[in-house]
């Protein structure tokens, strides 16, 4: 079965928003090599890197900026990372912009989704504002998560304007189709737990608490270690102002994000099997084949997640495990999509 409609059947801006969604996943997966290479303060100031457009490259340059930045040296090997994201940062707001402006004029036509594009503009213009906070409040933990949460959102958006656009919409058994409107609210439920996992993970990973738990599944070989304090760990009024590259916080406040990313991980998992398994009773192949395509994202995800931790997090699966969480959203995100789009045979009848 195809994944995507009919060419004759899409509606105008299904290729720039399908381009896009796949922009966005390419921003998100360099947000977060730009992070787990300590690249987030690479250039010190914003929107350009040490007062030029591309990031001091020769000796002359480098020069330069150490002149006009004494207090932030150039590191090359963090320049350029950051820039290359805020590169491609800005590729995507200008293809949102162009969604938009398709958006607006098809304002008139009967179903064509104009009031989601007008948002992701929104929401890309706060993206930037969080890219730029991110850099002048020096990496304050609250930027970082909400600014990787923001490129969660716009992705999985993206996609959700891409299979609208697409305009497949999934025939149903009357039985099964009564049966998937009580499903609609436990899919919603599953896609703010996958969400509260990231913003967990964005929190663990922007105080930097990947390395507080060495063993699995225990940590500190105790299943729940005496030395956590979750007041400081998830301490959400942090001091503005101090640099918080590498982190400021107490191992003990590590060790109290780390096991309480575990436990969401834990409770992401038990939610995310009893919702595939439920889908697994429905008598349509289409919606077993999601829930095993789920239960496939989230065995990766699992696996990426232990590998990070019985490797001390090598950069490749770090960076994979961000991306197997992008990917776990878009497939909650496109069950809750084909289920709200998708009609009754007795409705055409």
């Amino acid at each position: 079965m195809p994944l995507f409609n009919e060419h004759k059947r899409r509606k105008q801006g299904f290729s720039l928003a399908l381009a896009a969604t796949c922009l966005a996943l390419v921003v998100v997966v360099l947000g977060a090599f730009t992070r787990l290479v300590d690249a987030g303060l690479g250039c010190p100031d914003w929107p350009g890197c040490y007062g030029q457009l591309l990031w001091p490259n020769d000796a002359e340059e480098i020069a330069r900026a150490d002149a006009l930045f004494p207090e932030a040296p150039v590191e090359t090997d963090k320049t350029w990372p950051e820039m290359v994201h805020r590169y491609f940062a800005g590729g995507l707001a200008l293809v949102i912009a162009g969604l938009a402006w398709i958006g607006w004029k098809n304002v008139e036509r009967p179903g064509h989704p104009f009031r989601l594009p007008i948002l992701l503009l929104f929401l890309v213009i706060w993206q930037a504002m969080f890219g730029m906070w991110t850099v002048t409040l020096k990496l304050w933990p609250q930027i970082v998560t909400l600014h990787l949460l923001g490129g969660m959102s716009i992705f999985s958006l993206l996609w959700v304007l891409t299979l609208r656009l697409d305009n497949r919409c999934w025939r149903l058994k009357e039985s099964v189709w009564q049966r998937l409107q009580g499903f609609k609210h436990w899919v919603i439920v599953g896609i703010v737990v996958v969400a509260t996992q990231i913003v967990l993970g964005g929190w663990l990973s922007s105080n930097y608490a990947a390395f507080a738990c060495y063993d699995f599944p225990t940590c500190h070989n105790s299943w729940w270690p005496d030395n956590m304090d979750f007041k400081a760990g998830f301490n959400l009024f942090q001091t503005i102002g101090p640099n918080y590259l590498g982190g400021l916080l107490e191992s003990d406040a590590r060790t109290a994000i780390h096991v309480a990313h575990r436990v969401g991980a834990l409770a992401t998992t038990i939610y995310l099997v009893v919702l595939a398994a439920c889908l697994m009773n429905l008598a349509d192949a289409r919606l077993k084949r999601m829930a095993g395509i789920l239960l496939l994202a989230l065995a990766v995800q699992i696996t990426l997640g232990i590998s990070n931790i019985l490797f001390m997090v090598p950069l490749s699966v770090a960076v994979l495990h961000n991306a197997g969480g992008a990917l776990l959203l878009a497939v909650l995100v496109t069950l809750a999509t084909r289920i709200w789009m998708s009609y009754s045979e007795v409705t055409v009848e």
